[in-house]
């Protein structure tokens, strides 16, 4: 028996005043509605209706059933009434990962608008250059900037990319001698970003479009393009970086680009999320606000 609909049943006959109505209301025949009646005084092992061939009355215990029962069926109204306003408009609590340096430099400057534009959400920004799992953590979705994705179950829906650099300050190269080529990065201080594979190999693609590896040494290297950042604009050494880090030095002289001619193949920005049969509409109207926003001004 499928108690919710004998539940709506009966209130129906009892609201609507008979079992053909209640029937016509439910799109369901008039037998159906008695028997589910039926089955329910069977399984309560209580009489709820007095009928008659014109007439039916509650009985005590009925009219007490039927009270309970119509709250009940009065809050699954309402549950289903909120889950469809959720669904429809987003609202609620977003936890959101992302890189060090990408959540505070470029995350942060467009986030305002995302959110002007979904007031109802709720928006947590959580930071950090470590590889969270985000069914254990609690995140909705996470940003990640790299060149090859893992296997996942996640949903990766690829957002841009990312150039990547050589720079240093000018004060550096004045001491030091700028490079030429790939090879004499040897003889430089090389400041390393350690969350990709093989941190001390670097890649390049010639103007000839010859490729290019150096293992390179140096005296710092950090899991997050700040620190690496910072130090070349302390005159450490010759950092590699994402661009969006960095451009505002460069259009300040503060930092110069090192090899300009030989390319570093670009980061790729991924947008994560679990996957689920219905995609709820805070995830989807963050990760489509993303794409939109640098499918229209592109980045770097």
């Amino acid at each position: 028996m499928d108690q919710l609909a004998a539940l709506r049943a009966l209130r129906r006959v009892v609201e609507l005043g008979g079992f053909t109505a209640a029937a016509e209301a439910l799109g369901v025949s008039h037998s159906a509605v008695s028997r589910q009646i039926r089955q329910l005084e069977t399984r309560l092992g209580a009489q709820l209706l007095n009928r008659t061939t014109r007439r039916f009355a509650l009985t005590a215990a009925g009219a007490d059933y039927y009270a309970a029962s119509r709250h009940i069926l009065d809050a699954l109204d309402e549950a289903d009434r909120a889950v469809g306003a959720h669904q429809a408009r987003p609202s609620g609590s977003l936890r959101i990962n992302a890189p060090m340096a990408f959540g505070t430099l470029e995350l942060a400057g467009w986030l305002p608008q995302f959110i002007a534009r979904y007031p109802e959400l709720r928006v947590d920004l959580v930071c950090n250059d470590r590889i969270v799992d985000l069914i254990d953590d609690g995140f909705d979705v996470a940003l990640r900037l790299t060149r090859e994705l893992p296997d996942s179950t996640l949903i990766a829906r690829r957002l841009t990319s990312s150039r990547v650099m050589l720079v240093a300050a000018p004060a550096y190269l004045e001491r030091h001698g700028a490079p030429q080529q790939p090879a004499d990065l040897l003889r430089h201080n090389c400041l390393t970003y350690t969350q990709v594979d093989k941190p001390r190999d670097w890649r390049f693609t010639g103007p000839d479009g010859a490729a290019h590896q150096v293992s390179v040494s140096g005296n710092l290297q950090a899991n997050t393009g700040i620190a690496l950042r910072a130090a070349a604009l302390g005159g450490l050494g010759i950092a590699t970086t994402a661009s969006f880090i960095v451009h505002q030095d460069l259009r300040r002289g503060e930092l110069v680009p090192v090899l300009p001619d030989y390319l570093i193949r670009p980061r790729d920005l991924y947008a994560l999320y679990p996957q689920n049969r219905h995609l709820s509409p805070k995830v989807r109207a963050f990760v489509d606000f993303a794409a939109e926003l640098y499918r229209e001004r592109g980045w770097d």
